[in-house]
């Protein structure tokens, strides 16, 4: 699925999945997203260099790098409070590993997000990343029971489907109703939808980190 989604960095409110991203793999990430979006401005192959304890992790898939799971990529134009929301693309799962499904996200979220033109060579340097590798979903059998800013949400209902990572209603500061009533927004349905007998709510958690 291919969603895109507009928030504000976040990085502190980092959470605990099924596995880790370590820092190693974070920086390797975050990398390897610029290099990818600069190889396609360049119209090259991606050159991407990793550090040889990385390799051998990797080579015995002992790395989160191997694992299939979703994660959003985002890119933020300027810095402090000029910095503005630039691309954000994400897959809520994936059957590829995370690095493949991050490679991917990276293009999409400067060429192929539909809210902005494509990204140009002179604004990437200008542009910081970031990355939010996400947990599988679980469905929700009581709202009240969620955290805000530990859990994200996806909501399904009539054949619309709304998420906001766990991050948002934090930086927005809105507290749980308000999240509850936003993911219905976000889904283009009314307030107080996700109640509904067919509505379908899902929550995860999520591993954020950015080059800021």
């Amino acid at each position: 699925m291919r969603t895109a989604l507009a928030f504000r960095s976040c990085l502190f409110y980092t959470k605990a999945m099924n596995f880790t991203v370590n820092a190693m793999e974070r920086q390797c990430l975050l990398a390897e997203v610029r290099e990818t979006i600069a190889a396609k401005l360049e119209g090259r192959r991606p050159r991407y260099e990793r550090d040889d304890e990385l390799v051998k992790q990797i080579a015995s898939e002992d790395s989160a790098l191997t694992r299939p799971c979703g994660a959003f990529v985002t890119l933020h134009a300027g810095t402090g409070r000029e910095r503005k929301l630039r691309g954000c693309i994400g897959r809520m799962s994936a059957a590829v590993p995370l690095e493949k499904t991050v490679h991917v996200m990276a293009l999409e979220a400067a060429f192929g997000d539909p809210r902005f033109p494509p990204l140009k060579a002179e604004e990437l340097p200008r542009c910081s990343i970031e990355i939010s590798v996400l947990s599988p979903m679980s469905l929700c059998s009581d709202p009240r029971q969620l955290t805000v800013g530990v859990h994200g949400l996806y909501l399904i209902r009539s054949g619309r489907s709304g998420v906001l990572l766990p991050q948002v209603p934090v930086e927005q500061g809105w507290n749980l109703d308000e999240y509850l009533d936003y993911i219905c927004i976000k889904a283009g349905l009314p307030p107080h939808s996700y109640e509904a007998p067919d509505a379908e709510l899902y929550t995860f958690t999520a591993t954020v980190f950015g080059e800021a």
